[in-house]
């Protein structure tokens, strides 16, 4: 009798609790609706993905669209925050922005400080050298040898691999990454690994000079996605405006103005 009523108590306690204690907290996609702004991290120097114009003020590149678009899905305007690929992981952290893009690639140690939307690209690493070079550089053990330079941005995954793969080849480190294509160009360097879709988008801009190596077979395996502050309601919003954007091929339109 006592585990009765003892039982009959507790249900009535649940009964009567104040609905307020199961009132859900307010999330960061409530927050961005709030203010009327969605802040999008960007380093603007990585094409075809982003670029950042300083005579302007103004970004453009395949996320710039997608982040206005996504801007127009929640209704809010799109604030755009210039980082850069070494401050990417800082400026995340401190909370300078609610979403990184701009050819973000998924890592564990940019997992464990936030969450990942859907990837919107697979590809990986895979050189890009001077097209009389080429064949040169179709492997890993081709590349490092002693003598070839090799260059990389700093900060990112690309001086990652390089260092990782790289022990006998020189390794050099170039800080502007828009003009350090030019560096493989004019002789400075030998070549550079780096994301298969940026290889192919650097030949576009060199024809003849600048070739992409075996970007269809990439030396590894790597996802690109938008890296957003640890707010499971964000994330669910984002992924889904993605798989509507892939449905209703507004994703392969923008695609295809900058990556074909």
């Amino acid at each position: 009798m006592v585990r009765i009523v003892a039982a009959w108590l507790a249900a009535c306690f649940l009964l009567t609790a104040p609905s307020h204690a199961q009132t859900p907290l307010p999330s960061r996609l409530d927050d961005i609706i709030a203010r009327g702004t969605l802040r999008i991290g960007l380093t603007g120097d990585y094409l075809p993905f982003s670029s950042f114009d300083p005579a302007t003020a103004k970004f453009r590149g395949f996320d710039v669209e997608m982040a206005e678009q996504l801007g127009q899905a929640l209704g809010v305007k799109v604030d755009y925050v210039h980082t850069s690929w070494p401050k990417l992981s800082a400026d995340f952290a401190a909370d300078q922005f609610d979403i990184a893009m701009g050819g973000v690639s998924i890592t564990l140690d940019r997992q464990k400080k936030g969450l990942f939307s859907t990837p919107i690209m697979r590809e990986g690493k895979t050189p890009i050298a001077r097209c009389a070079d080429k064949e040169r550089f179709g492997t890993i053990a081709e590349i490092d040898q002693p003598g070839v330079r090799v260059i990389v941005n700093p900060g990112g995954t690309n001086e990652r691999f390089a260092r990782a793969q790289i022990k006998n080849a020189e390794i050099a480190v170039y800080n502007d990454n828009v003009r350090i294509f030019d560096e493989i160009a004019q002789g400075h360097a030998d070549l550079m690994m780096t994301d298969a879709s940026e290889t192919k988008y650097q030949q576009k801009l060199h024809p003849g000079v600048l070739c992409a190596v075996h970007p269809e077979k990439p030396f590894d395996f790597a996802e690109k996605a938008y890296w957003l502050q640890r707010d499971v309601a964000l994330k669910a919003f984002v992924d889904q405006w993605l798989h509507l954007m892939q449905e209703n091929g507004s994703f392969r339109a923008i695609t295809g103005r900058w990556f074909e």
